[in-house]
């Protein structure tokens, strides 16, 4: 038998968002795919400590920010990031990867979202230039990057919903060490990141679990669950 494996979906649940619809269709095709018993359990981000971690074989950041506590999804990153639990985050969750990087890994304990401290001396996720609001587009994967492989290509095409990303003011300083850019979008700017010291840190703008809506396995959601049940063994 199975043993059911566990993956924290750290967000604020609410209905109205396609991204969580999304992601419940997404781990019950993934699961089917692998064969395995994968079960998705929502933590609100104000409930986030060691204590509410402490059973999942996999943390997802999930679209849907502002959360109701930036602490308490930063903690979730934070402690996938440092015990090396397999990681996912998509939108909200790419956003606060890099906050959470900015502050724990660089020192920088005032780097912050621009939508919620636009007068912050480290803005590090600040308003796109142009809005990717229920918007698309084509995505370059860079080869040989865990998100080309769960590709196994080096393109996309992924869905989004979002106005702010990596700010290009601070891009090379937090690019410089284990956190690595791995997908640009046609104007070279950043569209996911890894973590090369973790055995699976993955965070994307675009929205991955989309393509469960058309019940389409998401390549890039199969490869992080295969990542919490290699971990798990």
């Amino acid at each position: 038998m199975n043993m059911r494996r566990t993956i924290a979906l750290v967000g604020d649940r609410d209905e109205r968002i396609v991204a969580h619809r999304a992601i419940e269709a997404a781990l019950p095709l993934v699961a089917r795919a692998l064969d395995a018993d994968i079960d998705g359990r929502w933590l609100a981000t104000e409930s986030i400590g060691d204590a509410a971690l402490r059973d999942a074989h996999g943390i997802w950041c999930v679209p849907g920010s502002p959360y109701r506590s930036m602490d308490g999804a930063l903690h979730a990153i934070r402690h996938a990031r440092t015990r090396g639990v397999p990681f996912l985050g998509t939108c909200g969750g790419f956003q606060h990867a890099v906050i959470e990087y900015a502050r724990a890994a660089l020192g920088w304990a005032d780097a912050e979202h621009a939508e919620s401290a636009p007068d912050a001396a480290h803005p590090v996720v600040s308003l796109l230039a142009c809005s990717l609001v229920e918007a698309s587009e084509t995505v370059r994967l860079v080869p040989g990057t865990r998100i080309a492989q769960a590709y196994g290509t080096n393109e996309a095409h992924e869905g989004y919903h979002c106005r702010y990303g990596l700010n290009p003011a601070f891009a090379a300083a937090l690019l410089a060490g284990p956190l690595r850019a791995s997908a640009f979008d046609a104007h070279d700017d950043v569209r996911a990141l890894e973590h090369t010291d973790h055995p699976f840190f993955v965070a994307t703008l675009f929205q991955p679990e989309r393509a469960a809506l058309r019940g389409t396995v998401p390549p890039l959601v199969r490869a992080f669950a295969q990542a919490v049940l290699a971990a798990a063994r």
